[in-house]
């Protein structure tokens, strides 16, 4: 591969303007077919087999309204007024025919009101997802203040129809990230042009793969908040993935190597090295597939296409405009020092550092991490609701004016449906039994469609969506209630709705997250022992990235569940760790820390082979990648934490964490505990059984060895920083 990538890169460098050309091309392409030929992303978030599912296939199948979405409309009277009972009460009636009206609207309920008659819920319904879009609830909201100033009263919305179209706010985290990315790389590169390139090369990348997004849902179904993860994903190992290969560009332009050579050069081994952390990238992420949730599967390919065209623009695009910038890389350097070697004497300082007090840092940071990582053992997956919603949208105030005149259950109402294949006496015994069911404050309407041989029981719990006493009693209620009754019955009942669905994928997920945390590691355990040849370095990498995302658990959880610093992040309340982001982070985190121990690991095995010193060789690989290593996770720090900025919880807890754990392990793991290890491991690091030694295939991670000679410069401003015949020898 080194050779082919050699080849690659030095074309790109040499006809530069002609590979841009066809990157625009190809860019243009998608654009022209994507506005022509792309689909709308999916909204739905359902999976097969779950009993929640069953319930709304079964209403589906009858064509009841009660399959498609909802939205409630809450209005609270003026202090020291009441409604009018009875559904007589002419601002009420106001709003139902304002809402009547809009596009889509299939039915508007009679009012509900608080026991105070303070508090007037409308409940509005929609057909399926697929028939709405985003401008159903555009045209809600923006019903919202006109009916305020025509009736005189508070109304607020909320529902399943803003879960499903509602767009979190972005831009402001997203582009403080970049600024930050911005400020890492001029302080790594000390050189605009340097800095520029994987800003601008990454950019690029990640429109061209957010835009294919309306293609590849023609193939798989992406759901539409995949795009927003996929950009923080993108963005992050773009902007790496051209670092890597600029600073190593960098170094062989300053040993006097010509541009297409070390352009091609960089290509065939920091090149190489990204596509090995890139493909293990794509695999982990697509093994989302485990979870059985099709979301997630959709997710997983659509971050998995943004990140191979990352690394596709790293091999080609970058290489080109490294050639088309020839040696002005290193100029424009605003009047720093230019840096254009990787290797650091103050963390060469450290690693000597580290390896004298090697059983102490070893000792320390485990028993640090292990800490980090307890909070783990209080972990609760769940979905937050909108009580966790900032004060400043209509969902929050909608939810607490609910949970104040009707009860917090109220929020999250669950959706009973029952095929009665002919027993319809069975109905009025489900719904008593229900309604007197630990856990439910009652039964708020039943609706028998004897056509479709379908009712459907609404009932009230007495605890809001998200809080763990409602999973519970949605188990109680399958199991303990509606088992034994229908025992004896031909009907067969499903416990629906969004809070019952979103209980049965935390749950589903949660029972395949082992699975998942254990093919991963197994994966790359095989995948190290392959590029390194050695048994104790691949147990050791997967030992510690575990610990590292063990850490990033434990502080979602810290922060998330117990609200340590809640407020920090612009939060009111604890909620629960959105299910699928437990997984989502372990699938990415794993890719991504790939990275630095490939980057730190090839470093350290070059200076063996040809040391043959263990200890001088973690040395030297530390020295020669540290800064590199701490520049990349920094961007990519930078990058996550500017997420946390954002307004929607869930987009705050991918951003912390994914923040932390890479904080955690260019920080605490790569520079620590990876060289304290290997320091007291010796020679055996690189032990390897006979017979594993003859049947594995050779990879050369850096690529070096099958390249043809160098090219120097012919002039007398670049000199070899090394001789040719000892540099062929050594490798």
């Amino acid at each position: 591969m080194s050779r082919l990538l050699y080849r690659l890169g030095r074309f790109s460098a040499q006809r530069p303007l002609r590979v841009i050309a066809m990157w625009i091309a190809l860019a243009g392409l998608v654009i022209g077919l994507a506005s022509s030929y792309g689909r709308d992303l999916s909204d739905a978030f359902e999976v097969p087999g779950l009993d929640s599912y069953e319930a709304t296939q079964l209403l589906t199948d009858a064509q009841s309204d009660q399959a498609g979405l909802t939205a409630r409309l809450v209005a609270q009277a003026p202090e020291g007024q009441t409604f009018a009972s009875g559904g007589t009460d002419p601002a009420l009636e106001s709003i139902r025919a304002e809402v009547g009206e809009l596009d889509n609207v299939i039915a508007v309920s009679p009012p509900m009101l608080s026991a105070d008659a303070q508090t007037a819920i409308v409940q509005v319904q929609y057909p399926l997802v697929d028939d709405l879009s985003p401008a159903d609830l555009e045209r809600l909201e923006e019903l919202l203040p006109e009916m305020a100033d025509q009736t005189g009263l508070q109304v607020e919305a909320s529902g399943e129809l803003f879960f499903t179209f509602d767009e979190p706010e972005t831009g402001t985290g997203e582009m403080i990230g970049l600024i930050m990315a911005v400020f890492v790389l001029l302080v790594a590169f000390r050189s605009l042009i340097a800095m520029g390139l994987p800003i601008g090369v990454a950019l690029f990348g990640l429109a061209l793969g957010v835009t294919s997004m309306g293609l590849v849902t023609r193939l798989i179904e992406i759901p539409g908040w995949a795009p927003q993860v996929g950009a923080m994903v993108g963005l992050g190992v773009g902007i790496d993935y051209a670092l890597f290969l600029v600073t190593r560009h960098r170094e062989f332009l300053s040993q006097g190597l010509t541009v297409p050579d070390a352009v091609g050069r960089a290509c065939a081994t920091a090149g190489q090295a990204v596509v090995f952390a890139g493909g293990t990238v794509v695999i982990a992420i697509l093994g989302l597939a485990v979870a059985g949730v099709p979301a997630m599967t959709g997710a997983g390919v659509a971050i998995s296409v943004i990140v191979a065209l990352m690394v596709v623009a790293s091999i080609s695009l970058v290489p080109a405009f490294l050639g088309l910038s020839g040696h002005w890389i290193n100029r424009l350097s605003l009047g720093m020092p230019k840096a254009t070697t990787t290797s650091s004497p103050r963390w060469d300082r450290w690693g000597r550092h580290v390896a004298r007090n090697a059983w102490p840092y070893a000792i320390g940071v485990t028993a640090f991490l292990v800490l980090l990582t307890a909070p783990v053992l209080a972990l609760d997956l769940g979905f937050p609701d909108d009580g966790t919603l900032p004060e400043t949208t209509s969902q929050r105030r909608a939810y607490d004016l609910v949970a104040e005149g009707f009860g917090p259950g109220t929020n999250g109402p669950l959706l009973i449906a029952v095929d009665l294949n002919g027993d319809i006496a069975v109905v009025e015994e489900l719904q008593t039994a229900i309604a007197n069911a630990d856990g439910v404050v009652g039964v708020d309407g039943v609706v028998v469609n004897e056509a479709a041989d379908i009712a459907t029981i609404v009932a009230i719990p007495t605890t809001s969506p998200q809080d763990a006493v409602t999973v519970e009693t949605i188990a109680h209620l399958r199991s303990d209630v509606i088992a034994p009754l229908l025992a004896d019955s031909p009907a067969t009942a499903h416990v629906g709705g969004s809070t019952a669905t979103f209980a049965d994928i935390a749950g589903q997920v949660k029972d395949r997250l082992p699975i998942f945390i254990t093919a991963v590691v197994v994966l790359s355990f095989l995948l190290l022992t392959l590029v390194f040849r050695s048994i104790l370095v691949p147990l050791k990498a997967a030992l510690l990235n575990l610990l590292s995302i063990g850490a990033a658990y434990g502080v979602l959880v810290a922060v998330f569940q117990w609200g340590w610093g809640l407020s920090l992040i612009g939060l009111e309340t604890t909620v629960p760790i959105v299910s699928f982001i437990p997984m989502f982070m372990f699938a990415i985190l794993f890719g991504l820390s790939m990275d630095y121990e490939v980057f730190l690991l090839s470093r350290v095995r070059e200076h063996f082979l040809v040391s043959g010193d263990s200890e001088s060789s973690v040395i030297h690989g530390l020295a020669g990648t540290a800064r590199v290593i701490t520049s990349a996770a920094l961007i990519m720090i930078s990058v996550f934490g500017g997420f946390v900025l954002g307004s929607d919880p869930i987009t705050k807890m991918f951003g912390l964490g994914l923040a932390t754990a890479i904080f955690v392990d260019a920080t605490i793991v790569r520079v620590v505990l990876v060289p304290a290890t290997m320091k007291l491991m010796g020679d055996a690091n690189w032990w390897l059984p006979g017979w594993l030694d003859r049947i594995l295939p050779t990879i050369d991670i850096e690529g070096e060895a099958a390249l043809p000679p160098r090219e120097y410069e012919l002039n007398d401003e670049f000199e070899p920083m090394v001789d040719e015949e000892q540099l062929v020898g050594a490798v």
